[in-house]
């Protein structure tokens, strides 16, 4: 199949892991056909970081902001400095924010109160919005419900219900899908994916995190995006081309980039 033009909506280039071979790893995505990347911050320092590369590899877009990890590290300098870099060009989203109720690293009256200023400044921004939302389902819609001015929305590495994707889907928000489906027990995942519009799924990788079945437990890069791609593709019963078109064409809406853009 051609799959030219995927783009790998949440990865995490500023890691450590990949200081060793960043080339390598960008040329590894190009030939599997990544030809854009979104590199995501979690911090004020990684999402400095994702700028850089943003503006020094035409094929990386950049995000901004604090993930719920952090939240506690936050200070009225640190979302300045956020608002700062997101007027790049370069820049094509805010996050990665939103609730972790499962780690707890900051306190969720902490996390929400800095969710809640994140999303004020994406708001006034016009920024779309990437969604860390870990067993707070509930409470992250409730929150995101409070902002209806915010309608481009995407929620990462999704790991809810039917019942919370098609509450997604209602607003009009989409699902990042990423390696975890690819889990042979990970039921609950691919049962979603089959039962969810295809235009309203967007594919990621979460690198070097998380990585798709063949590669688990191993470092996750963006030409590991094709298996899951791949995974789609057979739960829904569709080409493999069909979820390449369709996914782009939702990243390209939604993150509002330049349609078939060549970058080399």
């Amino acid at each position: 199949m051609t799959k030219a033009g995927i783009i790998d909506t949440h990865a995490h280039l500023d890691d450590n892991k990949f200081k060793g071979d960043f080339e390598s790893v960008q040329a590894r995505a190009l030939e599997a056909g990544v030809t854009r990347i979104i590199s995501v911050g979690t911090n004020f320092t990684s999402s400095r970081h994702a700028c850089v590369l943003a503006d020094e590899h035409p094929e990386i877009y950049a995000a901004v902001g604090v993930h719920p990890h952090d939240a506690i590290t936050v200070v009225p300098r640190t979302l300045e400095g956020l608002r700062l870099l997101a007027g790049s060009s370069r820049v094509v989203a805010w996050g990665e924010i939103g609730l972790d109720y499962h780690y707890n690293f900051s306190p969720q009256d902490c996390q929400l109160d800095v969710f809640r200023k994140q999303l004020e400044i994406a708001g006034e921004l016009n920024l779309p919005v990437i969604i860390h939302d870990r067993e707070a389902h509930q409470e992250v819609l409730s929150v995101l419900g409070d902002f209806p001015g915010i309608t481009e929305v995407v929620i990462h590495c999704f790991s809810g219900d039917l019942r919370i994707a098609e509450e997604c889907v209602k607003r009009g928000y989409y699902l990042g899908i990423g390696g975890t489906l690819t889990f042979p027990n990970n039921k609950k995942l691919q049962d979603v994916v089959k039962r969810v519009p295809l235009e309203h799924i967007l594919l990621e990788t979460d690198c070097p995190y998380l990585a798709p079945q063949p590669w688990r437990g191993k470092r996750n890069e963006p030409a590991f995006v094709t298996a899951v791609l791949e995974e789609i593709a057979r739960l829904k019963d569709v080409s493999q081309e069909e979820v390449a078109a369709t996914t782009t064409n939702n990243a390209e809406k939604l993150f509002r980039l330049k349609k078939a853009q060549k970058i080399r």
